[in-house]
């Protein structure tokens, strides 16, 4: 079946690439139009350059469009994928996560969760409500599936404003499970029936049972994880909370701990930084070329795929999705209805819709309400532009503990990021 399917932030030539190549390796959209869209028109014209000569090359049926102007990219759009950054991606992040623990805040890590996390939503969830924006007046009955961080802070301003639009955010970390649950079971995957859920990056596997057997996988779960994952790196507060917690994370310290007050305590400190000079040496290393990239696309993991996605929608067949991020509705008992919440998913002809998980076990849903204040006030901030309700949001965000260091980090952020967060008054 034949679809529009705009790429926004294509330039990239990981997400562009990888993408394009998930796209092109599926016979059944085949005949589509894939539009390029990105405000670098150097980046964005070299992806479509290779874009179009594997299209040539190979002998496949796909229109490439390619255009710096988003309301040409989105016009018709049946499907619109976003993964964007803002800014120097690095320098920023650096400053996401040293700035706080300068002023003496304990946050683990910069990305997500914790101050820095505040930060980077703060730079980024306006952009996407622009998109959205457009989205909304251009092509309001496609499917808009962001790949963005911060997931969990985005999702909720795109639905707080824009309530109506058909999106669900998407985040592979659940594809941790297929890989390591039948290591340490000695099962294939395939023999598993799982349940996951909680929030994005703060997520947990609730249930598993043997397919063959009807037996509950979690006993041995609970009896060989610990074992199977003592050489693993990055796994201190991981291995507190199956202790404490009985339940399994299916993320790692560097996202799991930035929303937790005690994680500096256990946290595998040099795990964190290890993964992240690594992370960042791989992605700033030469990648590999374009034409293997796009033969190879992204490599995501069956459960967990965009173009799995948008295949099943196009065609309106049904397909199973491990995790995706939508509003609560009742999905989970024990969270209020306007947080976004990570549960498995279902495609079918009437769209995309969550997995009812019913209540979390009550001392993770502690956990988890603890969020629940810091996402609405990063919305409202982001929606009022007010300096007031940042140093709020900072302080009702609980790794930060000081009201004089969350308001020289407000002073100081506001200061160094001044280009992207000059809309704080």
């Amino acid at each position: 079946m034949t679809s529009r399917i705009v790429l926004i932030g294509a330039g990239s030539a990981m997400f562009g690439l990888g993408m394009l190549g998930d796209i092109f390796n599926r016979p059944s959209l085949a005949g589509s139009t894939v539009v390029l869209h990105d405000i670098n028109p150097d980046a964005l014209a070299r992806v479509e350059g290779h874009a179009r000569q594997y299209v040539e090359a190979e002998g496949l049926d796909y229109e490439i469009v390619a255009t710096t102007s988003r309301e040409e990219a989105l016009t018709g759009a049946d499907f619109c994928i976003i993964s964007i950054e803002i800014g120097d991606r690095y320098e920023l992040w650096e400053q996401d996560w040293t700035v706080p623990l300068q002023y003496g805040i304990p946050q683990v890590y910069g990305e997500n969760g914790g101050p820095g996390g505040f930060f980077h939503a703060l730079r980024i969830i306006p952009p996407i409500l622009d998109i959205c924006a457009d989205i909304q007046a251009l092509c309001p009955e496609a499917y808009v599936l962001n790949l963005s961080n911060p997931m969990m802070r985005i999702s909720h301003a795109v639905h707080a404003k824009f309530p109506d639009l058909h999106y669900v955010g998407l985040c592979h970390e659940i594809a941790s499970l297929p890989y390591h649950l039948p290591r340490m079971l000695d099962t294939p995957f395939s023999n598993l029936e799982i349940r996951a859920g909680g929030l994005n990056h703060f997520s947990v596997l609730l249930k598993a049972r043997y397919k063959d057997s009807g037996a509950d996988a979690y006993p041995d779960i609970r009896a060989k994880a610990p074992n199977y994952l003592a050489g693993l790196p990055g796994l201190g507060l991981f291995h507190v909370i199956l202790e404490r917690f009985d339940l399994l994370p299916i993320t790692v310290d560097s996202h799991f701990g930035e929303y937790i007050q005690w994680a500096q305590d256990v946290v595998d400190h040099r795990g964190i930084l290890d993964y992240y000079r690594n992370y960042k040496a791989s992605c700033l290393e030469p990648p590999a070329p374009p034409q293997e990239r796009l033969a190879a696309g992204t490599g995501e993991e069956e459960g967990w795929s965009v173009i799995d996605i948008i295949d099943a929608l196009a065609a309106g067949k049904h397909y199973d999705v491990l995790a995706i991020n939508v509003p609560n509705d009742g999905l989970i008992d024990n969270l209020p209805a306007d947080q976004v919440v990570e549960a498995p998913g279902v495609i079918d002809a009437d769209g995309i819709h969550g997995v009812k998980l019913g209540a979390l076990p009550a001392g993770f849903a502690g956990l988890l309400m603890n969020q629940v204040a810091i996402n609405r006030m990063t919305t409202e901030t982001v929606l009022t532009g007010s300096r007031e309700i940042a140093l709020q949001a900072l302080l009702v965000d609980p790794v930060v503990n000081s009201f004089h260091a969350a308001k020289q980090l407000l002073d100081t952020m506001l200061d160094y990021q001044a280009e992207y967060l000059s809309y704080i008054k």
